[in-house]
């Protein structure tokens, strides 16, 4: 919106020409983001003590989180705020981008929401059901995927192929894989549902990471500012070809939105930091990680996706196993699920496994960016 605003006067201040460039607007709209975070969180945790909008424990938990019951929860609802409206100030309006990652971060932020308020209500850690929530994510986000394309269309160019000369494919019609040069996977008719896979299952893999404090936020930011730069490598054609990367037309915009997680993220730690003075609650972890599986998707990062964030696979493999192993022997592989209970109940301080979690996912971060010229 503010580039569509200063393009009035840009003739008479040329200063006001640099909203042109996306890393001018990624930026500012980090810094709006996180201001918006920092400065509005303790006014909006005060709302949340006012209406007792407070986090309900799981029973079965480790005990030293008992002490954690009734902390006010919902503060994903700020976080939501504070990615929506820098995205809309920063980014170009008539950007598919744009509008497909505002309805995911909306729309999962108001199932997420439903099920905070049932929690609450009935002051019990489960919320909808598991099998409710997830036909709500399937849908929603087949719903944003058909309508990218159908909006946008979807193509992909490969820009240093066998034959030297560019191609041009499908963005949802094949896999690239990571560290090798324009090598495709044609997923053919299972196109859309491993797209709404990656999507729906990043929103779960970040609502499971969401158990201590500042966890989950942590990894979060990591993983979208690696994004950020995938996506702008991904945008940009003549830093595409020079780095014998793939192309995807416009989709620099989503560096942005990717930043606007980042500052979101940023003001939102202040405070939620251990010991946490509020927790962002399903209606903050369902729509980041939906957020973070859609700029995978729409930036062809799928399969890399899986490392940059192997945090949030690490806890979803944890959960799994934990259910298979006693379903098959009646024995658990781990002493709670998902695995950063585990390391609290060895003994580990809340602190401290927080801490190494981030350390592993810079880690995985630097180690998916290295697919840029390791190739």
């Amino acid at each position: 919106m503010i580039p569509y605003l200063l393009a009035f006067i840009v003739e008479e201040f040329p200063i006001f020409n640099v909203t042109r460039y996306i890393t001018f607007r990624a930026g500012m709209a980090l810094l709006t983001s996180l201001l918006m975070s920092w400065l509005l969180a303790p006014w909006f945790i005060y709302r949340l003590q006012k209406n007792q909008v407070g986090q309900v424990v799981r029973t079965d938990g480790p005990d030293t989180h008992h002490k954690k019951n009734g902390t006010p929860t919902m503060g994903g609802g700020l976080i939501i705020l504070a990615i929506v409206v820098p995205s809309l100030l920063w980014m170009e309006l008539t950007s598919p981008f744009l509008w497909a990652q505002v309805f995911m971060v909306i729309s999962f932020g108001c199932v997420g929401f439903v099920d905070d308020y049932l929690k609450i209500q009935r002051q019990h850690s489960a919320g909808i059901s598991s099998r409710m929530k997830f036909s709500c994510q399937v849908i929603l986000t087949i719903l944003m995927l058909v309508g990218f394309r159908v909006w946008w269309g979807d193509q992909l160019t490969l820009l240093v192929t066998p034959s030297g000369q560019p191609e041009t494919h499908t963005l949802y019609g094949y896999l690239l894989l990571p560290f090798f040069k324009n090598i495709t996977l044609p997923l053919a008719g299972l196109a859309l549902p491993f797209a709404a896979f990656v999507i729906v299952g990043s929103s779960n893999a970040v609502n499971l990471t969401d158990g201590l404090d500042g966890l989950a936020i942590g990894p979060v930011m990591i993983a979208a500012a690696t994004l950020a730069l995938l996506a702008y490598v991904t945008g940009h054609v003549e830093i595409a070809r020079y780095l014998n990367y793939h192309h995807v037309p416009g989709s620099g915009e989503l560096s942005i939105f990717a930043l606007c997680i980042v500052g979101a993220g940023l003001g939102f730690l202040w405070y939620n930091t251990y010991p946490a003075q509020v927790f962002m609650g399903d209606v903050g972890s369902l729509p980041l990680g939906a957020a973070l599986g859609t700029l995978a998707v729409l930036t062809k990062h799928e399969i890399l996706w899986a490392l940059i964030g192997g945090i949030f696979v690490m806890e979803t493999l944890s959960v799994m196993t934990q259910v298979i192993a006693y379903r098959l022997t009646g024995r658990r592989v781990l002493k709670m699920a998902p695995i950063h209970h585990h390391f609290e109940l060895m003994g580990w301080p809340e602190p401290k496994v927080i801490v190494r979690f981030w350390i592993v996912a810079i880690v995985l971060a630097m180690l998916g960016l290295l697919s840029l010229k390791l190739r």
